[in-house]
């Protein structure tokens, strides 16, 4: 890891994931910042996933002694080193040029998984040897079913753990700070389509130029069209148009793929139970970070739907607005066994490459040893619902659950149980 760029993130200069944002920004093209930091139409889920963790708080328990605090969790069968696994974030190589083979180094030198987009700039082949942890695929239908199908006989071959399968993007939700970036065109139109948003561009010399000897625009090395070669990096609302999944594709990916299968993109309890129906082994409940259907809740809200849906069947996983350490536990408070980090370790490689990364890592897993102590609570699959309380107005709308809400505070704080909870790890 290179030493500048450690220098560059450690503190007291990078305390928090906050402080890495305005770091990526002043690194990266306009265009590429709004791509990883916007969200849909008005953004309003976007604020509202991270602003959700605000109506949860704390309940904890004091003159506690605790010698060691084990952040270990077990997901999909793995045993894992944190409770947090590092989300697919698509074009990671226009953020670094190292892109998806840092972020897993790091994700794997911290003893956690990384799951690799399939809108990515590097094999699937170099992703996995780059990391010495676990490693999963997140699946787009992208190129049709027989590019799929080669993709996933690629992944099972390099040895990835799980297929990610995002069931929320029949077509790409209205990114408007990508329109007005022009991203559409610099990525996929014509040189004279480029030349009203190459000024954003050429005041990041640092950045062109590495960009550039990269190697500039490559094809998707991961979607490989039978008979045509890999997918060109293409206008992404295109791609996804013509690549929607359906229950029924789960059912015949199901048949290629023999390792765990996991549903990404659920918000309500009906979806919980059909993916169920489908063998998954987890599903995520997820908005995809705000950049999907804005106004829908934010995935926090959703999650005690789920888990009283899915019943202790499957295990459930969350991503959305994660930030602190403080919100990793809260969601796992109210029933995730882990969560996906998507835009805090991805601020972090456009800030300053795999030591951005590392250092995303680091504040987290910081940030979740500190909360453990002063709740009182000595390991991660510990936590259970009594350590929190939620607003009144914060209630279940779980149609046909089991949610129980438990009055501690009448007209003030609500602390929500749902039972039975989703499996814990050992």
């Amino acid at each position: 890891m290179p030493a500048r760029g450690s220098r560059r993130v450690a503190s007291p200069r990078v305390v928090s994931i906050e402080d890495l944002r305005p770091m990526a920004r002043r690194r990266v093209p306009k265009g590429v910042f709004d791509y990883l930091d916007g969200g849909a139409e008005g953004e309003v889920t976007l604020r509202e996933n991270c602003r959700a963790f605000e109506d949860v708080t704390f309940r904890p328990r004091h003159a506690v002694a605790i010698p060691h605090c084990d952040l270990r969790t077990r997901v999909l069968g793995l045993d894992l080193s944190l409770p947090f696994l590092l989300a697919p974030v698509g074009y990671s190589r226009l953020m670094h040029p190292g892109g998806e083979v840092v972020a897993a180094r790091a994700a794997g030198a911290a003893g956690t998984a990384y799951i690799l987009s399939t809108i990515s700039g590097h094999t699937l082949e170099d992703v996995k040897a780059g990391s010495s942890g676990p490693v999963c695929y997140q699946l787009y239908l992208m190129g049709g079913r027989g590019a799929a199908e080669g993709v996933i006989e690629r992944a099972r071959v390099a040895g990835y753990s799980a297929l990610v399968v995002t069931i929320d993007t029949p077509v790409s939700g209205f990114r408007e700070r990508d329109y007005r970036n022009g991203m559409k065109e610099l990525i996929s139109g014509a040189l004279l389509e480029k030349i009203p948003f190459l000024s954003e561009v050429l005041t990041h010399p640092a950045w062109l130029i590495r960009f550039l000897r990269d190697g500039g625009l490559s094809a998707l090395p991961n979607v490989v069209i039978p008979g045509q070669g890999p997918m060109p990096l293409v206008d992404i609302n295109a791609a996804l148009a013509t690549s929607a999944v359906t229950w029924a594709d789960l059912r015949w990916i199901r048949d290629l793929w023999p390792g765990p299968i996991v549903v990404k993109g659920v918000l309500t309890g009906d979806d919980a139970r059909r993916a169920i129906d489908e063998g998954v082994a987890a599903i995520s409940v997820s908005n995809h970070g705000g950049r999907q259907l804005d106004g829908v809740p934010a995935a926090l809200r959703a999650l005690p739907e789920v888990v009283a849906a899915v019943n202790g069947q499957v295990e459930v996983l969350m991503d959305g607005g994660i930030r602190r350490g403080t919100d990793i536990v809260k969601a796992i408070c109210l029933g995730a066994r882990a969560v996906l980090c998507g835009r805090a370790y991805a601020y972090g490689l456009a800030a300053a490459g795999e030591a951005g990364v590392a250092r995303a890592i680091e504040i987290l897993r910081s940030d979740l040893e500190r909360t453990l102590r002063l709740l009182g609570c000595a390991s991660i699959v510990a936590l259970d619902d009594s350590y929190v309380n939620v607003s009144p107005s914060w209630l279940s709308q779980s149609e046909g659950g089991t949610a129980v809400h438990r009055i501690r505070s009448p007209g003030i704080m609500t602390s929500v149980t749902v039972d039975p909870r989703g499996p814990k790890g050992t």
